[in-house]
């Protein structure tokens, strides 16, 4: 029996498509179910207790006086919350946060959980936890931001002898860059509820990773996986920061088991500030050295980013150094600095984004101490070789993205002289820089079904955290069917679905392609089979959602059979695991070219525009790709400008921990954003040649803007965010 299953592609190919987001009219109707939307009965709403000291121990909880308040049903302490276990040291499961919640009397950072209050509503949890009295004996913090390692620092990667080379060099730059902490903000809070039923588990929360969310709730409350299910069907914004669990899951899931009740608990946005992670701030130095013709001969970053001593979250700046430039001799080395803060985690581009802002920073200084365009100085050291690795790049495209990048934004009228491009009172500054993300693939699985209605859907447990999920598995699904978008159906967000990839790392598109290719072929296999038992099945294949000869719609063969539906079962490998994905170096690329505008008369000083030209191989949804380097864009500009959490050095506590005075973006700030993608596809990590672009909007777009800065004011700022004092004379 010959059968043959083809793509199936639409007239108008479906994958590239600038699609709308397949859920939005959930979300603007306000149908769309987030984690703090659910509801059940009998339902208490927990509110933690916070320490307010960040180094001691809790002498005393007089929990009297709330015991007595309306409504309240419960307090938890260190004393009857119930045990709670550690991860195994070398668990595959991840989360930052090492210590397990109010397991001990320690405090080892400002807002600590330190007790639990239950209650009917919120604002009767409110007040029960604002009448609970804890003594505490308190230490001294140490929550400097200068920064000095603990620890000998870890060689990163090295090749050649970069101190000979830089001490011979016609040309050298030697300089400290720092970033400051910056803290996650996403407009939904984190949040989780927990049910019991019966040995059940169910928790609805906010994670980037529903799998391994499940994973290590069974392991801390010591159930098995098949007795845990978490849901995220929606979810309000991630960066990274609702990557893996934090403590205020396993409270509520504890105390739900406790009180045989479900339990809410949603984290305050002051508590995002200090028990849900932020991004550490670091402090590098650079030594960069090229000869007289711009060619360079050494570079040598040492950089440092602070932890905490709750959890080990490594920011690895260091990561994208050893391949972005062409360049004999280098060295790269790390290390941390222990202080006395909440858990520092991953934000969009982690080590990647603040390295890069550093090493693209030193090229800027680079090229003007060599009287270089700064574009021309990136042309002459690009590679088409992973230096570090001793691999060829699948497919890099850095010179294109330079090139067009510099075409689209009109570098070529750009007048090197500080303060020379002007329009009246403000004076324009042009910068830009490169961009680079690694790409990945994880395991994963799909499950991809037929139906006697004509649908298709499509199963795994992965999430969508806006970027656009729900929309490019259905865009997928289709072109491997042929079937009309409108007629895919997909279902994320649920642990009782195939495992699926995690949402991190801008490798979760790139992780199910293989999984939906290899359900789909499965599924029509089956259906070919079907279709054969009503003929001699003798030919057959299938094409455009029909199957040939004849052109029967598959809804019609499976009414014919009388079967409702065929599933077809995939699976994607790791590229760590492909021998093919490591024999090269796999990353994307970009530029960012950005203008400020600075007005000195009002001390004034504002992005005005940014072109962005991003080789993320082929792209599956120009518009939500689109939407993912506008964005992160946008967060450049919040990291560049105004971004920086500052702690009160004598309690450990962050003291902007509110909206009104932690400073982002606004509308008002946000510069128009002119995004183009190359569109090369890269056949090295899957069949469409995709590769995820969440986090390379971000990387680069920093210190393009310092850059520009530079330009239009001669002052180089190499501590961000800038500040208008340090622009004044």
């Amino acid at each position: 029996m010959s059968k043959e299953i083809s793509g199936a592609a639409l007239p108008q190919d479906i994958l590239g498509a600038a699609l709308p987001r397949v859920e939005g009219p959930q979300k603007v109707s306000g149908h769309a179910r987030y984690t703090a939307d659910h509801h059940f009965p009998g339902m208490l709403v927990a509110v933690p207790v916070c320490a307010t000291i960040a180094v001691g121990t809790v002498r005393h909880i007089d929990c009297n006086a709330a015991r007595g308040m309306p409504g309240v049903r419960a307090i938890h302490t260190h004393e009857t919350i119930g045990h709670i276990a550690r991860l195994p040291e070398k668990s595959r499961l991840e989360m930052d946060e090492k210590v397990p919640p109010m397991q001990d009397d320690e405090v080892r950072y400002y807002g600590q959980f330190v007790a639990l209050v239950l209650a009917d509503t919120f604002e009767q949890a409110r007040d029960g936890a604002r009448a609970v009295v804890v003594e505490y004996a308190a230490a001294t913090p140490d929550v400097r931001m200068a920064l000095s390692p603990d620890d000998e620092p870890e060689v990163a990667t090295e090749r050649g002898d970069p101190e000979r080379a830089y001490e011979a060099a016609a040309v050298q730059v030697d300089e400290t860059y720092c970033t400051p902490v910056e803290t996650h903000n996403p407009m939904e809070l984190h949040a989780t509820v927990a049910r019991w039923e019966g040995d059940r588990l169910t928790v609805y929360e906010t994670t980037q990773a529903v799998v391994n969310h499940r994973g290590v709730l069974a392991a801390m409350l010591q159930l098995p996986e098949e007795r845990v299910r978490v849901v995220t069907t929606y979810l309000g914004g991630g960066f990274g920061g609702k990557l893996w669990p934090w403590t205020h899951s396993l409270l509520a899931a504890q105390a739900a088991r406790v009180a045989g009740q479900p339990v809410k608990l949603v984290v305050t946005r002051q508590m995002m500030f200090r028990n849900v992670g932020h991004r550490t701030n670091t402090q590098q130095r650079i030594r960069l050295a090229a000869g007289a013709d711009g060619r360079l001969v050494s570079l040598r970053q040492d950089f440092l980013y602070h932890d905490s001593r709750a959890g080990v979250s490594e920011e690895s700046c260091g990561e994208a150094t050893g391949y972005i430039y062409s360049t004999p001799n280098l060295r790269v080395t790390g290390a941390a600095c222990r202080r006395d803060l909440g858990v520092n985690t991953a934000m969009r581009g982690p080590g990647v984004v603040p390295g890069m802002y550093a090493v693209e920073s030193a090229m800027n200084e680079l090229a003007d101490r060599l009287g270089m365009d700064p574009v021309a100085l990136r042309l002459l050291n690009d590679t088409a070789r992973d230096e570090s690795k001793d691999v060829p790049f699948s497919s890099r495209h850095l010179r294109e993205c330079l090139e067009s990048g510099a075409e689209r934004f009109g570098w070529s009228r750009r007048d090197p002289g500080i303060g020379a491009m002007r329009e009246g009172g403000t004076i324009l500054g042009w910068g830009m820089a490169s961009a680079t993300w690694p790409g990945m693939r994880t395991k994963a699985q799909v499950a991809l079904s037929l139906h006697d209605d004509g649908t298709v859907r499509v199963r795994s447990a992965t999430q969508d955290i806006g970027t656009g999920t729900y929309t490019v598995l259905a865009q997928m699904a289709a072109h491997e069917t042929g079937v009309d978008v409108a007629r895919v159906k997909v279902e994320i967000g649920d642990t009782d679905l195939p495992p699926g990839p995690t949402s991190g790392g801008s490798m979760a598109t790139a992780s199910l392609v293989p999984a939906v290719i290899m359900a789909a072929q499965h599924a029509i296999r089956q259906l070919l089979d079907v279709a054969g038992r009503l003929d001699d099945g003798r030919g057959l294949a299938f094409e455009a959602g029909r199957v040939m000869p004849g052109g029967l719609a598959f809804a019609e063969v499976l009414r014919r059979a009388g079967v409702e539906r065929v599933e077809g079962q995939g699976i994607s490998k790791g590229s760590s695991s492909d021998p093919q994905a490591r024999a090269v170096s796999i990353r994307s690329f970009g530029a960012h070219f950005v203008e400020v505008a600075w007005q000195p008369a009002i001390a004034r000083l504002a992005v005005r525009r940014v072109v962005s030209v991003i080789d993320g191989g082929r792209i599956v949804n120009a518009r939500t790709a689109r939407n993912q380097i506008e964005g992160a864009v946008q967060m450049g500009v919040g990291m560049a400008l105004f971004e920086e959490t500052h702690y009160d050095h004598r309690y450990g506590a962050p003291v902007n921990a509110s909206l009104a005075d932690y400073l982002m973006v606004t509308h008002a700030d946000a510069p128009a954003v002119d995004v183009t993608f190359l569109d090369y596809p890269d056949a090295a990590l899957n069949a469409y040649g995709a590769r995820g672009v969440g986090e390379i909007g971000l990387v680069g777009v920093a210190p393009a803007i310092t850059a520009a800065v530079h330009h239009a004011t001669g002052k180089r700022i190499r501590s961000l965010p800038v500040k208008i004092e340090d622009l004044l004379d």
